[in-house]
Protein backbone atom coordinates (compact mmCIF):
# COMPACT_ATOMS: atom_id res chain seq x y z
CA UNK A 1 0.00 0.00 0.00
CA UNK A 2 1.19 3.47 -1.17
CA UNK A 3 1.85 5.94 1.32
CA UNK A 4 -0.82 8.48 -0.12
CA UNK A 5 -3.23 5.38 0.43
CA UNK A 6 -2.49 4.36 3.99
CA UNK A 7 -3.09 8.26 4.90
CA UNK A 8 -6.50 8.30 3.41
CA UNK A 9 -7.08 5.19 4.58
CA UNK A 10 -5.92 6.53 8.51
CA UNK A 11 -7.84 9.46 8.18
CA UNK A 12 -11.04 7.92 7.12
CA UNK A 13 -11.31 6.52 10.24
CA UNK A 14 -11.34 9.59 12.13
CA UNK A 15 -14.18 11.38 13.01
CA UNK A 16 -14.19 15.15 11.90
CA UNK A 17 -15.45 18.11 14.23
CA UNK A 18 -17.29 20.67 11.85
CA UNK A 19 -15.24 22.77 10.07
CA UNK A 20 -11.69 20.65 11.03
CA UNK A 21 -9.86 18.50 8.60
CA UNK A 22 -10.10 14.23 9.88
CA UNK A 23 -6.41 14.81 9.26
CA UNK A 24 -6.20 17.37 11.69
CA UNK A 25 -8.63 15.61 13.99
CA UNK A 26 -6.54 12.14 13.31
CA UNK A 27 -3.55 14.02 14.22
CA UNK A 28 -4.69 14.37 18.23
CA UNK A 29 -5.95 11.11 18.01
CA UNK A 30 -3.12 9.28 16.68
CA UNK A 31 -0.65 11.17 19.25
CA UNK A 32 -2.83 10.46 22.25
CA UNK A 33 -2.81 6.87 21.03
CA UNK A 34 0.94 7.30 21.14
CA UNK A 35 1.00 6.47 17.97
CA UNK A 36 3.51 9.52 16.98
CA UNK A 37 4.23 8.39 13.98
CA UNK A 38 1.22 7.94 12.02
CA UNK A 39 0.10 11.25 13.88
CA UNK A 40 3.15 12.92 11.81
CA UNK A 41 2.00 11.36 8.75
CA UNK A 42 -1.45 12.68 9.05
CA UNK A 43 -0.75 15.76 9.47
CA UNK A 44 2.10 15.93 7.22
CA UNK A 45 -0.31 14.93 4.46
CA UNK A 46 -2.85 18.34 5.20
CA UNK A 47 0.34 20.45 5.36
CA UNK A 48 1.79 19.48 2.34
CA UNK A 49 -1.18 21.10 0.39
CA UNK A 50 -1.98 23.78 3.13
CA UNK A 51 -1.11 27.43 2.24
CA UNK A 52 -1.36 30.58 4.09
CA UNK A 53 -1.01 30.93 8.32
CA UNK A 54 -2.01 27.94 9.20
CA UNK A 55 1.19 25.79 7.56
CA UNK A 56 3.47 26.91 10.01
CA UNK A 57 0.96 25.97 13.08
CA UNK A 58 0.86 22.67 11.45
CA UNK A 59 4.83 22.20 10.89
CA UNK A 60 5.01 22.90 14.55
CA UNK A 61 2.49 19.90 15.29
CA UNK A 62 4.12 17.50 13.31
CA UNK A 63 7.61 18.77 14.69
CA UNK A 64 6.35 17.94 18.29
CA UNK A 65 5.00 14.64 16.91
CA UNK A 66 8.24 14.01 15.50
CA UNK A 67 9.90 14.57 18.62
CA UNK A 68 7.84 12.19 20.55
CA UNK A 69 8.56 9.50 17.68
CA UNK A 70 12.57 10.18 18.84
CA UNK A 71 11.90 9.95 22.51
CA UNK A 72 9.91 6.91 22.08
CA UNK A 73 11.91 4.70 19.97
CA UNK A 74 15.11 5.94 22.24
CA UNK A 75 13.04 4.47 25.47
CA UNK A 76 11.76 1.28 23.53
CA UNK A 77 15.86 0.63 22.96
CA UNK A 78 18.45 2.71 24.35
CA UNK A 79 21.39 0.30 23.46
CA UNK A 80 20.47 0.61 20.06
CA UNK A 81 23.46 2.42 17.81
CA UNK A 82 21.11 4.46 16.66
CA UNK A 83 18.14 5.12 18.48
CA UNK A 84 19.72 5.20 21.37
CA UNK A 85 21.00 8.53 20.51
CA UNK A 86 17.77 10.38 19.75
CA UNK A 87 17.89 12.70 22.68
CA UNK A 88 19.58 15.09 20.80
CA UNK A 89 17.02 15.13 17.41
CA UNK A 90 14.13 15.05 19.75
CA UNK A 91 15.25 18.60 21.55
CA UNK A 92 16.03 19.86 17.97
CA UNK A 93 12.39 19.03 17.40
CA UNK A 94 10.97 20.39 20.21
CA UNK A 95 12.47 23.98 19.58
CA UNK A 96 11.26 24.05 16.28
CA UNK A 97 8.10 23.06 17.22
CA UNK A 98 7.80 25.97 20.18
CA UNK A 99 9.08 28.45 17.48
CA UNK A 100 6.39 27.26 14.69
CA UNK A 101 3.68 27.42 17.44
CA UNK A 102 4.22 30.22 19.58
CA UNK A 103 2.73 32.40 16.93
CA UNK A 104 -0.65 30.67 17.08
CA UNK A 105 -0.79 30.89 20.93
CA UNK A 106 -3.04 30.72 23.32
CA UNK A 107 -4.92 29.02 21.22
CA UNK A 108 -5.95 27.82 17.72
CA UNK A 109 -8.35 25.70 15.40
CA UNK A 110 -9.84 24.56 18.74
CA UNK A 111 -6.17 23.33 20.68
CA UNK A 112 -4.74 25.12 23.20
CA UNK A 113 -1.09 25.83 21.77
CA UNK A 114 -0.01 27.02 25.05
CA UNK A 115 0.09 23.86 26.65
CA UNK A 116 1.53 22.39 23.74
CA UNK A 117 4.34 24.98 24.33
CA UNK A 118 4.53 24.30 27.87
CA UNK A 119 4.80 20.45 27.25
CA UNK A 120 7.88 21.03 24.90
CA UNK A 121 9.48 23.54 27.10
CA UNK A 122 9.38 20.72 30.36
CA UNK A 123 10.11 18.10 27.85
CA UNK A 124 13.45 20.30 26.69
CA UNK A 125 14.06 21.06 30.06
CA UNK A 126 13.95 17.83 31.11
CA UNK A 127 16.45 16.50 28.51
CA UNK A 128 18.70 19.15 28.43
CA UNK A 129 18.90 19.34 31.95
CA UNK A 130 19.48 15.72 32.81
CA UNK A 131 22.67 16.42 29.89
CA UNK A 132 21.27 14.32 27.39
CA UNK A 133 21.20 11.00 29.54
CA UNK A 134 17.48 10.63 30.55
CA UNK A 135 14.84 10.37 28.45
CA UNK A 136 11.63 11.70 30.38
CA UNK A 137 9.21 10.36 28.14
CA UNK A 138 7.24 7.39 29.48
CA UNK A 139 4.45 4.75 27.88
CA UNK A 140 2.14 5.21 31.63
CA UNK A 141 2.26 9.12 32.07
CA UNK A 142 2.45 10.20 28.13
CA UNK A 143 1.19 13.37 27.23
CA UNK A 144 -2.24 14.34 25.87
CA UNK A 145 -3.50 16.19 23.58
CA UNK A 146 -6.82 17.59 23.39
CA UNK A 147 -9.13 19.60 21.15
CA UNK A 148 -11.64 21.69 22.03
CA UNK A 149 -15.33 22.20 20.25
CA UNK A 150 -14.77 25.11 17.89
CA UNK A 151 -17.90 27.46 18.26
CA UNK A 152 -20.46 27.49 15.64
CA UNK A 153 -20.27 30.19 12.97
CA UNK A 154 -22.53 32.78 12.53
CA UNK A 155 -26.10 31.41 11.43
CA UNK A 156 -25.97 28.26 11.59
CA UNK A 157 -28.42 26.78 13.59
CA UNK A 158 -27.37 24.05 16.03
Amino acid sequence: MKKSERIAHLAAAFASAPGLDPRYTGFFACFNEQRYYEAHDVLEDLWLETHGADHGYFKGLIQLAGAFVHLQKQRARPDHPKDGRRLHPAVRLLRLARRNLAPFGPSHLGFDVQRALDLATRTESAIVDGDFSANPWCPGKAPRLDLRALPAPEGSAE
